[in-house]
């Protein structure tokens, strides 16, 4: 190793941590709707007869939302065609979508047309070329054709009226194209009195207003722009003025997904994920203190410099922080100390054979030789983050992006930072002459133990794997009998929480939802903050105006209601999502095969998926025995199950490999249970140092990530058994019935376990 080199990474580490720091200092993050609180609305544009939906048309179309969406004057706005089709709408602040919905959704076929007369009788029907319609007190109408449509309008808003009388209109001025129009409107409109010289305004084949066309306009021609006059409120004369204004959307569109936010609950989670993480790190910190004295502490300040990194790479990139990916950046700390615990686990062992070398050889070499397994974890887990980011919806693709980050931030800190720490601490004199005291100079009697007369595990290795065809039974019979409890993110329908000021009857609740005629809606209730109570309402695709009845019938049993969240997913986006979720779930399976059968052999690589699989199958059979919902957010913990499982098995394979290439002659079960005996405390420790964390985030978290936490607290949990028990039995059958043959011709392309001359194995491991 070159004597340069501990220079090159204290500098490296300097540099990262000033440069986070400034961009700590100068930037701040970019909070996503379920932070803050507002509304997001997700449109599709669909085909009509003269227009087909595609990324030009939807461009122009969202033209003409950006200016009806700056009009209703939300501060901060963010309008983005999303694929071809779809618009992403976010308003911040929102918390009522209906008025936003109606006045951004609606395709506001304006058109003006003259009254040609009122039908005498009530069979009268209207000729060719006219139709018939009713005036805004609900009188029919025939009208022409349209001589003028919206196209024609330059500018429309409300007006008061002068003499304050709380009178509003709807002053609208027309464009050059539209003068014309209006003026030969206005003439057919004074040249028949019979129908009261009316003209008609007609929003969507609905008149919005049939004024009679006054003398003066008559006598000056028409002009360039006029008064919409009614009996407007502000509220509807601001609106009416939006829609005219906002001109007409050339393609229809359908509100495919709409989120709304509370106020308080983006501070409630923010404040409750930094507790978590805060709380998780302090005991994380503790417990590597504990078992690995001086350097464990050095990782634990390493680790402080982790979220300080995270959000530096968050501003920088430009990413929106979510929700989740708040879960994201706690569960990337577990992936810090992971790093750590291989690295001091390996300098322990190697300052155990070789103690007349010194600390600083062992811990170099413990760098050295845990580099492979480090970089085989984070690969895999960095595919489960990948394919969230591509496959997730809403909030969930946060998650991916922040564990992204979280993940390179981790190895930053593990392996940059904590090596310049523990590196310099052991050139001390001081720790050199107290090697118990650094946390390398000794394997600890468990490690003594293990090694010495630790049990046969793969003895009965055949027992392991029938006892997991078991599990795996019991999950299946829990999903046939039970079945899943899909959110609406893959079924379709409208989730709405309440926090209520009082405790209540979730009995009362449900009657009262049923009472105003949701009778199949979905009722739960859990603790909410201040000794109140959170409702939560599963129903079908509602509307606006119906989840506001939702509301007040929730009201009237529990007195002041405030709307927590709003989430309406239509079933043809549920069904995509779900569609989607089980593409991400292959996908992530046949990623972690090719990489691992690259990395190792087949045989390993099909056993430690195997093993995997038994792990997401025993978690979700437990979710539906338990009847927790399967939604977006448990993805997100199933894709992590997946990394975090795989993570332990490359660790045991990675010490097999090792053990191989050393000696090939060995029995292979006998290479598997000692490779298993001496990664053990280091899968111990990992999995405690994240369980700390889920743990924290599993009681601080809230009813969001309370579920995500406990399904990742179980999948880690099985996880370390499936390492164990699952994976080496399998690999071992798999080896035993298609041993490694070195002379076949296919094995010349690469060879696991040969030495090639820069001291490294052909697959790339620190020899």
């Amino acid at each position: 190793m070159s004597s340069r080199a501990p220079l090159w990474r204290a500098a490296a580490a300097f540099a990262v941590i000033a440069g986070s720091l400034a961009l700590a200092l100068t930037s701040s993050a970019k909070l996503g709707l379920d932070l803050k609180g507002g509304t997001q609305i997700v449109l599709e544009t669909q085909d009509t007869g003269r227009v087909k939906a595609d990324a030009e048309s939807t461009d122009r179309a969202l033209s003409v939302l950006r200016g009806r969406v700056d009009a209703l004057g939300v501060a901060e706005p963010t309008l983005a065609r999303s694929g071809e089709k779809r618009i992403i709408i976010e308003l911040p602040g929102v918390q009522d979508p209906r008025e936003a919905a109606e006045v951004i959704g609606q395709t506001a076929q304006l058109s003006f047309h003259e009254v040609l007369r009122v039908p005498t009788t009530p069979d009268e029907k209207a000729a060719k070329g006219e139709q018939l319609l009713q005036d805004e007190s609900g009188a029919p109408l025939i009208v022409g054709k349209a001589l003028l449509t919206g196209d024609g309008v330059k500018d429309a808003a409300a007006q008061s009226d002068q003499q304050g009388l709380g009178q509003w209109t709807v002053d609208v001025q027309f464009n050059g194209k539209g003068s014309g129009g209006w003026k030969q409107l206005v003439s057919d409109a004074c040249a028949n009195p019979a129908a009261g010289n009316r003209v008609a305004i007609v929003l969507d084949k609905k008149v919005i207003s049939s004024p009679g066309v006054v003398p003066e306009l008559c006598s000056s021609g028409g002009g360039s722009r006029t008064s919409i006059t009614g009996d407007f409120s502000q509220a509807e004369a601001k609106d009416l003025g939006v829609l005219i204004k906002g001109g007409a959307l050339p393609v229809e569109v359908e509100t495919i997904e709409q989120r709304t936010v509370g106020a308080t609950l983006g501070d409630v989670a923010i404040k409750a994920s930094v507790e978590a993480a805060i709380i998780g790190i302090a005991l994380t910190g503790l417990f590597i203190v504990f078992i690995y004295r001086l350097v464990g502490l050095l990782a634990t300040i390493a680790l402080g410099t982790y979220a300080l990194i995270s959000y530096g790479l968050l501003v920088w990139l430009g990413a929106t922080l979510t929700l989740p990916g708040l879960a994201g950046f706690v569960l990337a700390i577990g992936l810090a100390i992971d790093a750590n615990v291989l690295v001091f686990e390996r300098a322990r062992e190697e300052y155990a054979e070789r103690t007349s070398a010194g600390l600083s050889p062992a811990l170099n070499t413990g760098f050295n030789k845990a580099w492979s397994a480090i970089v085989d974890s984070n690969v895999t887990t960095l595919l489960a983050a990948a394919l969230l980011f591509f496959f997730a919806s809403g909030p969930v693709k946060g998650f991916g992006v922040t564990l992204s980050i979280g993940v390179i931030a981790s190895m930053v800190s593990a392996l940059v930072i904590a090596r310049v720490l523990t590196e310099w601490a052991m050139r001390r004199s001081f720790v050199r002459k107290r090697p118990g005291l650094s946390g390398v100079g000794g394997t600890g009697r468990i490690r003594t133990w293990l090694t010495e007369s630790g049990p046969d595990l793969m003895k009965r290795s055949g027992t392991w794997i029938v006892i997991t065809l078991v599990v795996a039974v019991l999950s299946i019979g829990g999903i046939a009998l039970r079945g899943l409890n899909l959110g609406v993110e893959f079924t379709g329908g409208r989730l709405l929480e309440f926090s209520t000021a009082k405790q209540v009857d979730v009995e009362d609740a449900r009657e009262a939802v049923s009472d105003v005629g949701f009778p199949k809606a979905v009722v739960q209730s859990s603790s909410g903050d201040g000794g109140g109570e959170n409702i939560t309402v599963r129903v079908e695709e509602v509307s606006n105006d119906e989840a506001v009845e939702i509301q007040d019938a929730i009201a009237s049993v529990a007195g002041t209601t405030e709307k927590e969240r709003d989430e309406l997913i239509g079933p043809s986006l549920g069904k995509e999502l779900r569609d989607k979720a089980l593409i991400a779930f292959a996908i992530a399976i046949a990623a972690q095969m090719i990489y691992l059968a690259w990395r190792f052999r087949w045989t390993y690589a099909a056993a430690a998926v195997l093993s995997m699989m038994s792990v997401v199958l025993t978690v979700v059979g437990v979710f539906a025995w338990w009847g927790k919902p399967i939604d977006g957010v448990f993805l997100a913990a199933v894709l992590s199950i997946i990394g975090l499982a795989v993570n332990d098995t490359i660790v045991v394979f990675d010490r097999i490999r090792e053990h191989t290439r050393e000696n090939r002659k060995r029995p292979l079960r006998e290479v598997v249970n000692e490779a298993i005996l001496q990664t053990i405390p280091r899968t111990i420790n990992t999995g405690l140092g994240a369980m700390f964390i889920l743990a924290a985030l599993a009681v601080l978290g809230g009813d969001s990530l309370t579920d995500f936490a406990i399904a990742l607290l179980l999948g880690l949990s099985v996880g370390i058994l499936s390492t164990i028990f699952t994976a080496s039995a399998l690999a071992i059958v798999l080896e035993e019935r298609w041993p490694y043959d070195p002379s076949a011709p296919q094995k010349k392309v690469i060879d696991p376990y040969a030495k090639i001359d820069d001291g490294r194995s052909a697959s790339g491991a620190v020899v």
